[in-house]
């Protein structure tokens, strides 16, 4: 690429983000209608990708019960994804803290935060637009989102953010297409698709050379992080709590989605891409898989 210096070909790709950047770049406060009604009788998410579709308790939802639950699914799904957000936004600026400013690889570090910061606006915005509760972490993954923001570095750092961010990417991605659910929704999920997709790009370029970097007692430690990560993502996506607003006790709810095998077949399908990318980087292995398994992630 033109004044992409040679043989540096972490500068070529950061070069490349930092154009699409300006390319294709979104305000969320002015770019989306945030006083549009809502549509009348429209899901908030494909009903199949619901953690309850296709069970015995869905079946005893009324319609608006199961509309209000999608509503619900997504409030959690969006709380999570400011959690994970923040930890993310606080690694990426650990990580320029020692960086060279002048880099293009710094800057579009930089860049990326300044993205996140809009999608944490854009998701606190769409929480508050569906008068939803905000569904934060439970005491233990607050504390443990403390500790991964403060210390992950090399393959944990960068596997943990492609897990969180491309999860949601798959469900977003289809979210976005499906003119059955709601507008906000699909708008939503349109810009932080097109914006995630350079995130992923950084993040998978970077992965790779820090795998390469590390040493084996390195990789065999964040394994077992990387596989924490992806229980506690996956487990926060639908907070116990949302299902109460549907009159389910939080217990009942989270026992049948956790034996649903809709909902772990959808799990296995958000976590497809980055489960078989870690796998091929050998990210997916020894305890660290059996967390995976435990999250439902991976096939029996």
């Amino acid at each position: 690429m033109e004044g992409t210096p040679a043989g540096f070909p972490r500068e070529a790709v950061a070069t490349r983000l930092l154009a699409a950047s300006v390319r294709t770049s979104y305000d969320p406060v002015v770019d989306i209608d945030w006083s549009a009604p809502p549509v009348p009788g429209a899901y908030w998410m494909p009903p199949q990708r619901s953690s309850l579709y296709g069970t015995e308790l869905w079946a005893g939802l009324s319609e608006e019960q199961r509309i209000e639950l999608t509503k619900h699914e997504v409030a959690s799904a969006a709380s999570a994804g400011l959690w994970f957000e923040t930890i993310l936004m606080q690694m990426l600026i650990r990580h320029y803290y020692d960086a060279d400013p002048t880099s293009r690889h710094a800057q579009y570090a930089l860049t990326e935060v300044a993205d996140e910061c809009r999608h944490s606006i854009m998701f606190g915005r769409l929480i508050e637009a569906m008068g939803c509760p905000v569904y934060r972490a439970d005491p233990f993954d607050h504390l443990l989102g403390r500790w991964l923001k403060a210390t992950a570095t090399g393959p944990r750092m960068y596997a943990a953010i492609l897990i969180a961010e491309e999860i949601l990417d798959a469900f977003q991605r289809e979210a976005m297409a499906d003119e059955s659910i709601q507008p906000l929704i699909r708008m939503v999920s349109r810009i932080h698709v097109v914006e995630e997709a350079r995130h992923v790009r950084f993040a998978r370029d970077e992965l790779t050379r820090q795998v390469e970097a590390a040493g084996p007692v390195g990789l065999s430690y964040a394994r077992l992080v990387i596989g924490r990560a992806a229980y506690s993502i996956t487990r926060r996506l639908v907070n116990p709590r949302a299902y109460a607003a549907v009159g389910i006790p939080p217990a009942v709810g989270v026992a049948t989605a956790r034996s649903n095998p809709h909902w772990r077949a959808t799990l296995r399908w958000s976590a497809q891409r980055i489960a078989d990318h870690l796998t091929e980087l050998g990210l997916v292995a020894g305890p660290g898989r059996l967390l995976w398994r435990r999250a439902g992630l991976l096939g029996d």
